[in-house]
């Protein structure tokens, strides 16, 4: 890992800018702090606020681009767009996810002990109460990265690679590098870990929103496989916003409310991207305290601010607007900072 002063704390932190603010009764109470970058099919910055060049960690906002290599390699082959789709998700493990993953892993030949991601209680409260009603434990499958590990033991199964295939300089993970690098255009300074055990590779902000804009023009025909398959996740996490993340959710809200228009990821830690087809564009932003109530505005400002989604539709008021206590009372405001959005 690399150790200068481009990795201090500090250096997120610098040059960082207002973008969400939470307003009770007539006064400000607190205020989210991030960057963010939109950013055009011809590489050039459309518009930014705070640090373009801030280094981040993606987490799992970044894995449309670490399912690519088992795409474009051809060993998704015969995998349907709703896989594609819970191959970029971070899922709520209700029983249309979990079920999805145990089907996909038998047709591998594996199971469930071939996962590397962790058991973690599912996030979906109807597959919490089967669970508990029937004295059962959570398994990996339940893991909300689990749909990504599958993804990574289909390419895995085409690399011919070894058990632990989250091992940094693993066949796998070091495909998916590769192809991280490709599509933000940039060399990763180095990785940390991320929850699921996989690697999650830095990049500066920008190397991010480049590469929501490289997915967000990719062609699903006469371009060659790398965009071809950019085009293939993109459309299945439109297709099946469900299978993205799971009911209630800001993923598959707004991409319901896009209607096509876009196709969204949030990442742990208050990283949220976007690609918008139909004008070519790629949305990263980061807020700087992980707040992931900051995150989920920042990002439905941005998508009403370019067009994907209307800014009368009801999903923008979940996330942006009044806020109201247990007794339905409107006590405050969530809004975006001046300038911002």
């Amino acid at each position: 890992m690399p150790n200068d002063d481009a990795q201090s704390p500090l250096s997120l932190a610098t040059g960082a800018v207002p973008l969400v603010e939470l307003w009770r009764g007539d006064r400000l109470e607190s205020v989210h702090l991030g960057h963010a970058v939109v950013m055009g099919v011809d590489g050039q910055i459309v518009e930014s606020w705070g640090r373009p060049e801030a280094l981040i960690y993606p987490r799992s906002s970044c894995k449309m681009l670490q399912a690519l290599p088992m795409v474009d390699s051809g060993a998704a082959k015969g995998l349907t767009p709703a896989q594609l789709a819970l191959a970029c998700a971070s899922h709520q493990a209700s029983a249309v996810h979990v079920d999805m993953v145990t089907r996909w892993l038998a047709d591998l030949g594996l199971s469930d002990d071939d996962l590397r991601c962790g058991a973690a209680p599912p996030q979906d409260v109807a597959e919490r109460d089967r669970l508990i009603c029937s004295h059962a434990q959570p398994c990996q499958s339940h893991h909300e990265c689990s749909g990504k590990h599958a993804g990574f033991l289909t390419l895995n199964r085409h690399l011919k690679g070894g058990a632990e295939y989250v091992d940094p300089d693993h066949p796998v993970q070091r495909a998916v590098r590769a192809a991280f690098e490709e599509v933000t255009g940039q060399t990763s300074p180095g990785f940390g870990i991320d929850g699921c055990s996989a690697p999650n590779f830095m990049t500066e902000l920008q190397g991010l929103a480049r590469a929501m804009a490289r997915y967000a023009s990719a062609r699903d025909s006469f371009g060659d496989a790398r965009e071809q398959a950019m085009a293939a996740l993109r459309n299945a996490m439109m297709a099946h916003p469900d299978m993205v993340a799971g009911e209630t959710r800001a993923c598959t809200n707004l991409m319901r409310a896009a209607k096509g228009r876009a196709a969204v990821k949030t990442g742990a830690e208050a990283v949220f991207v976007a690609m918008l087809p139909e004008k070519g564009l790629g949305i990263a932003l980061k807020i700087l305290d992980g707040g992931v109530r900051a995150s989920e505005a920042a990002i439905t400002g941005l998508l009403r601010r370019h067009g994907a989604i209307e800014a009368g539709d009801p999903v923008v008021a979940q996330y942006i607007g009044p806020m109201r206590n247990r007794r339905d009372l409107v006590v405050g405001d969530t809004r975006l900072a001046p300038g911002f959005a």
